[in-house]
C-alpha cells in the first residue's frame, strides 16, 4: 500500500534510530549498520529550520558525536544567542535550555559578571603560559578559591586544564608518575565502571563505560578494566536490596582486584552520580562500600566531578552528598559556568608532595598544556565561584528542585516510562515497555529521540541516548522555569505516548 510522503517524513522523524553514546544528541549506536541507521532521522532536524537560504547542510565543520550523512543531508540547528535560562536559533526560536548546554552553564546565559571578568582580563592580560615557574596571578589566586571551596577532605595542589576529558587524561598520568616515584611499577591499571563517560580524548574515552566511544577506534586501552555499573532497577537481582546490591558490587570488585592482583591496580575513577550514561545514582552503601575495598588493596580513588561539581545534586561537590574520600579530584564544566574552557585537577597532599620531590629529581615535572591556566579562563572561574558563594547556590538548587523532581517523577505512571531517577537540578527517564528493563521497545521506534522531537517542537532542548533522555537545567532557574520545563516535558510524554501507541497498533 502506497504510503503518503507526510506520513513517511514523520515516521522517519519520529522514529530516528536510538543510536546515542555519550556526548551528543543523535550519535550512531554500535548496533546498527551505516545503512539502517542512515534511514532515520530526527524531527527537529526535518523540521523547516528555514536555513536554506543560509547554506549550512553540507558545512565544513567534522562535528562531534553527530554522523556523518546529518551533517551533509540535514540542517543543524544553530544556537545564536542566549540569555537566563534559555537560548535562541538563527530563526529567532527561543528554547528552554533543559541541559544547561552541556551539563555545564550553571549561570544560564549572558551572566554580566563573567563577561565583564572576562573582558577586563583580556584588556590587561589576554594570555600567559604558567611553564617554568612563570604564571598569572589569576591562575595562583584561582587554585586557592578552589582548594579552599573544596571540604570533602583537604587537598594539596591544583593542576589545570581545559577540559573534562583533558582532565581525566591527566590522571592517569599523574597516577602513573606517582607509583613509579613510589618504586610500584606494576601498579598501573585502571577500573572504571560500565557506562560511565570520563571524557573523549584516546585514555578518558578507555576509561568511558559506553561502547560507542571504542568502537572503530581501537579501544580501550588494555590497562583499563571495567566494572559493574550500580544502576539498581536494571541490574539489581530478584528481592535483593539496594544494600545488598551495593554489597554485591563492591564484592565483584574485590574479586576483580584479586583476579588482575593488587599489586597491579593504581586508581578507580568514578563520577558520583554517572551523567552521560543515564544520571544513575548510586545505591544505598555503594561508595561506603567500594571505598573499604580500595583502601585495602591500596587503590587511589578518582572522584570526577565533572558534572557534579558546584551545586548540581544540592551539595556544593558530588563528595560531600556521598561522603567520597577521594584522593584525586577532576572539575570542569560549571568551574566557569563554561564561559571559557576550563578544568582542573585537585590532587591529594600525598599525592603532590611525592609529584613534588620526584619532579625536583628529574628536573621537572614535564606535563601541562599552553592554556592550562589560561588567564582569561582563571578570571572568569574565580567569577562563577564567587557568584555561587554569594548567591548561596545550593541553597538555591535545593529550594528549587524539590518541584522539579517530584514535578517530573509525577510522570512516572507512564506506560511507556520505566524509571525516573534524580537529585537536586540533574534527572534521567529510561523509556521501557511493562515498566521493565527487560522489555526495551524496538530499537527502530527510537523512543526516546520521539520524545527529544517533541521537547524541541515545544521550544526545550534536552538530552537523548538511546532510550533514556536527560535534563540539567541550568541551577539559576526559577521556580516558573521550573515549571515550564515540567509542562514541556509532559506536553512531550503525551504525544510519545500517542506515537507509540500507533506504532504498537500498526505491529499487531
Amino acid at each position: 500500500m502506497m504510503i503518503a510522503r507526510g506520513c513517511l517524513l514523520r515516521s522517519k522523524a519520529e522514529s530516528i534510530v536510538k543510536h546515542v553514546a555519550s556526548g551528543g544528541s543523535w550519535h550512531g549506536l554500535h548496533s546498527f549498520s551505516e545503512a539502517s541507521a542512515r534511514g532515520f532521522s530526527s524531527e527537529p532536524s526535518l523540521q523547516a529550520h528555514s536555513t536554506e537560504e543560509i547554506g549550512f547542510k553540507g558545512h565544513g565543520m567534522l562535528a562531534p558525536f553527530t554522523a556523518g550523512w546529518q551533517s551533509t543531508d540535514v540542517h543543524p540547528l544553530v544556537i545564536d544567542r542566549s540569555e537566563g535560562a534559555y537560548v535562541y536559533d538563527i530563526n529567532g526560536k527561543k528554547y528552554i535550555d533543559a541541559l544547561a548546554g552541556l551539563w555545564c552553564t550553571a549561570l544560564g546565559g549572558s551572566e554580566p559578571r563573567l563577561v565583564k571578568a572576562a573582558t577586563e582580563q583580556l584588556n590587561k592580560l589576554p594570555f600567559y603560559h604558567s611553564f617554568w615557574n612563570r604564571t598569572t596571578k589569576p591562575s595562583l589566586d584561582l587554585a586557592n578559591d578552589v582548594l579552599s571551596m573544596f571540604t570533602a577532605r583537604e587537598m594539596g595542589k591544583v593542576f589545570f586544564a581545559n577540559s573534562g576529558s583533558e582532565a581525566n587524561d591527566s590522571q592517569v598520568k599523574l597516577v602513573w608518575y606517582y607509583n613509579n616515584a613510589m618504586g610500584r611499577p606494576d601498579k598501573k591499571k585502571f577500573i572504571a565502571r560500565s557506562k560511565s563517560y570520563h571524557g573523549s580524548t584516546l585514555i578518558s574515552a578507555s576509561l568511558s563505560g559506553l561502547p560507542a566511544l571504542h568502537q572503530k577506534f581501537d579501544l580501550p586501552a588494555p590497562f583499563v578494566l571495567h566494572t559493574d555499573c550500580p544502576h539498581y532497577w536494571r541490574f539489581h537481582l530478584p528481592d535483593e536490596t539496594e544494600e545488598e546490591f551495593s554489597t554485591r558490587l563492591a564484592n565483584n570488585l574485590e574479586n576483580l582486584i584479586l583476579k588482575e592482583g593488587p599489586e597491579t591496580i593504581a586508581a578507580f575513577i568514578a563520577e558520583p552520580v554517572m551523567g552521560a550514561g543515564g544520571v544513575i545514582l548510586p545505591p544505598k552503601t555503594y561508595f561506603e562500600k567500594i571505598q573499604a575495598v580500595l583502601k585495602k588493596y591500596d587503590v587511589l580513588l578518582i572522584a570526577d566531578e565533572v558534572i557534579t561539581a558546584f551545586g548540581r545534586l544540592g551539595t556544593m561537590f558530588g563528595c560531600d552528598m556521598y561522603n567520597i574520600q577521594p584522593d584525586l579530584v577532576s572539575i570542569a564544566k560549571a568551574l566557569s559556568s563554561a564561559y571559557m574552557p576550563i578544568a582542573a585537577i585537585l590532587v591529594s597532599p600525598e599525592i603532590a608532595d611525592v609529584v613534588h620531590s620526584q619532579s625536583s629529581k628529574l628536573g621537572s615535572f614535564a606535563h601541562g598544556f599552553t592554556y592550562s591556566g589560561h588567564p582569561v579562563a582563571c578570571a572568569v572561574a574565580i567569577e562563577a565561584l564567587k557568584i555561587y558563594k554569594e548567591r548561596n547556590i545550593t541553597e538555591h538548587v535545593n529550594t528549587i528542585a524539590t518541584r522539579f523532581q517530584e514535578g517530573i517523577k509525577a510522570f512516572s505512571g507512564s506506560p511507556i516510562i520505566g524509571e525516573i531517577r534524580g537529585l537536586g537540578l540533574i534527572l534521567g527517564t529510561e523509556f521501557a515497555d511493562n515498566k521493565s528493563p527487560n522489555d526495551p521497545f524496538p530499537a527502530e521506534w527510537g523512543v526516546g529521540s520521539i520524545f527529544g522531537a517533541e521537547c524541541e517542537k515545544r521550544g526545550m532542548l534536552i538530552r537523548v541516548a538511546g532510550d533514556n533522555i536527560m535534563l540539567s537545567p541550568p541551577l539559576i532557574m526559577t521556580p516558573d522555569e521550573v515549571e515550564e520545563i515540567v509542562s514541556k516535558y509532559g506536553g512531550a510524554l503525551k504525544a510519545t505516548e500517542e506515537r507509540i501507541e500507533e506504532l504498537k497498533s500498526a505491529k499487531r
